[in-house]
């Protein structure tokens, strides 16, 4: 990680950085082209562009979330360039390795004065709020679920107590705490306060009710029922998919790992051809997403 910071700090590296993320999104898309396309055959195109604009939303709040635990960390950084910061970093994540974004965070928050170690802290620990909600919204959603769901999932609710401990301060910071003294790291220079984890959570908690908003417009389109059951599954879906996508690390944005997770939950209300393009189209949407904050952030930046 040294090292990459230390190459990060060319401005040529910058540069390359950028192009290369922005390219790995773009080849995202174009690579599977003929798929996409047949996924916009399928969909009404104000549904597609409800499920962009809602996209755009999703992205916006999980870019608070996470200005919300950087504040709490003692850096308050005015909402434009932390929007700045936060969008082109996550370009990094279409970059295999899953650190790209960590190391793009570390060095742009160094102009903002904000010290490197704790760049990469606040990515950390915004991944984990959104990972822990992430998974909190997915056992939720089996309850309000249509009931094979429930039948099939509802064990999943054991995890719930453990989920909600883990966003408690106390307990965050302790972890926090051990992790960064396996990597014989100084402690934190501010711990997490409640009122930090529970802005945190909200933003991000309400980043996933868009999600799931994006992909019950999608399911919808294509046939599934329009039903506060069906919006609770497919926000529970897209959250579960989510968590484990970044998980494995070895994939770009949790390329191809998210899909078929998603599929696999929605397959009971879809199609086979349906839950196709339902998952192409999320995919090719989220990722329009982060290209457009990114490219205006790049934009902005320059």
């Amino acid at each position: 990680m040294t090292r990459l910071l230390a190459l990060s700090r060319n401005r040529w590296a910058r540069r390359a950085f950028l192009v290369l993320a922005l390219a790995a999104a773009a080849w995202a898309t174009a690579s599977r082209w003929d798929e996409v396309r047949d996924a916009w055959s399928a969909l009404p195109p104000l549904t597609v562009l409800a499920a962009f604009a809602v996209s755009l939303a999703y992205v916006l709040a999980t870019m608070v979330s996470w200005r919300a635990v950087l504040s709490d960390l003692g850096s308050t950084v005015p909402l434009g360039s932390a929007a700045r910061m936060f969008f082109l970093s996550q370009l990094g994540k279409y970059l295999p390795g899953g650190v790209w974004n960590l190391v793009a965070a570390a060095e742009i928050g160094a102009d903002l004065a904000i010290p490197r170690r704790r760049s990469v802290t606040v990515m950390a620990v915004a991944l984990l709020v959104s990972i822990v909600t992430g998974l909190l919204v997915a056992v939720v959603a089996v309850l309000a679920g249509p009931d094979d769901v429930r039948d099939t999932y509802g064990p999943a609710m054991l995890t719930l107590p453990l989920l909600v401990v883990l966003l408690l301060p106390p307990v965050t910071n302790r972890l926090l705490g051990l992790v960064l003294r396996l990597l014989s790291r100084p402690p934190l220079d501010h711990p997490l306060s409640a009122t930090g984890v529970a802005g945190a959570s909200a933003w991000a908690l309400l980043a996933w009710l868009l999600a799931g908003l994006h992909t019950w417009l999608l399911a919808t389109a294509l046939g599934a029922e329009a039903t506060p059951a069906t919006a609770a599954l497919a926000t529970g879906a897209y959250a579960l998919a989510w968590a484990v996508g970044l998980l494995v690390v070895v994939v770009p944005a949790g390329l191809g790992v998210r899909e078929a997770v998603l599929g696999l939950v929605l397959a009971d209300q879809l199609d086979g051809g349906a839950v196709v393009v339902a998952v192409l189209a999320s995919r090719v949407l989220m990722t329009a997403a982060d290209l457009t904050l990114g490219l205006a952030a790049a934009r902005r930046r320059r």
